[in-house]
């Protein structure tokens, strides 16, 4: 029976809610207690090295494979016990479009949709529908053999909305795509959002994450290390970094080797970058306010001052380090966990 429990604080119920979610490939755990919420109407971003565990997430919740331990309820139904009721509640665009080439645009869409037991008139008007919505009308009858890339994606992300979703699972969906594709990807997320579907996105692109995501989850070797909104993320892995321009370019270095006389690299680092800048990580105001005042004793105009939080690049490398792939992914059949 589908759940109806609301979240007892007043605010969005779970469309996702996982707990102790193990998967074991042989010896290796892909997944080693992972705990996710994600709230109705909003996107969690999963974030992880290669060999991770977010594929691994993404099929069992998808009800692909089965966990070997732990809970997962997505729209209500649990991925063991209810599957066959819980993909008629789901949508999945994996990292390669998994549409049949040999088939038209129009063709894969309908198809999908009587998959779904869409009436025959169902089926015929959701496509249609789905292949406006996403410019691929005039492609409608050609082979999906034809398609470029980007065009085979977005008949990919199309295949998955045919059955109105209420969660949808993207899994690296704009791999390999140009940005111009990948902007209009990302409109096409934010619209199905808009309209109350609640979405999972795993990514490799940062970017992605921080135009996308309201909170994200951070995975490496099958375990959750992270979690929260992208700001909160980057409020707690270093601060902020202090930028200052000189009014006199050529003072550059110097001003750099004043902070550092007066104990200031102790707190930073100072860095003069290539662009004319010197940047100080800082983490209190306090701090701000000792190397502004060295500055001025020391007579250094400056042009332009300003903070910022650091990047979601910086934030990824600061939780993961610098590993690249986990110690895992070797271990694994070949695509197992990414």
């Amino acid at each position: 029976m589908k759940r109806t429990d609301k979240n007892p604080g007043g605010g969005r119920t779970s469309a996702v809610e996982v707990r102790g979610l193990v998967k074991h490939y042989g010896g290796t755990r892909a997944l080693d207690g992972v705990d996710v919420d994600v709230r109705e109407g909003t996107v969690l971003g999963v974030l992880g090295p290669n060999g991770a565990g977010k594929t691994t997430l993404v099929r069992c919740l998808s009800t692909l494979i089965v966990p070997d331990a732990g809970t997962a309820v997505v729209a209500g139904y649990d991925v063991v016990r209810e599957p066959r009721r819980l993909r008629r509640t789901i949508g999945l665009t994996g990292q390669y479009a998994s549409v049949d080439e040999k088939l038209s645009g129009w063709e894969n869409l309908y198809m999908i949709g009587r998959l779904l037991d869409l009436p025959r008139a169902e089926a015929r008007r959701r496509a249609g529908e789905m292949l406006e919505r996403f410019s691929l009308t005039e492609a409608a009858k050609r082979p999906a053999m034809q398609y470029s890339g980007g065009m085979r994606r977005r008949l990919d992300l199309a295949a998955s909305m045919i059955g109105r979703p209420s969660v949808l699972f993207l899994d690296e969906p704009t791999t390999g795509l140009d940005p111009r594709t990948r902007n209009e990807v990302w409109d096409e997320v934010r619209a199905m959002v808009s309209e109350g579907v609640t979405v999972l996105l795993t990514t490799q692109y940062m970017e992605e994450a921080e135009q996308l995501a309201d909170a994200l989850t951070v995975i490496d070797r099958g375990k959750v290390i992270a979690g929260g909104a992208v700001e909160e993320l980057k409020a707690r892995v270093g601060g902020r970094t202090l930028r200052i321009r000189p009014a006199d370019p050529a003072r550059l270095s110097e001003m750099a080797r004043a902070l550092r006389d007066a104990g200031l690299d102790g707190i930073a680092g100072v860095t003069a970058v290539p662009d004319g800048e010197l940047l100080v990580p800082i983490l209190t105001d306090t701090q701000l306010t000792a190397v502004v005042g060295v500055l001025a004793a020391r007579g250094f105009g400056i042009s332009d001052i300003s903070t910022r939080l650091p990047s979601l690049d910086e934030v990824f490398l600061a939780i993961t380090g610098t590993r690249g792939e986990s110690a895992a992914s070797a271990a694994l059949p070949e695509g197992a966990a990414a």
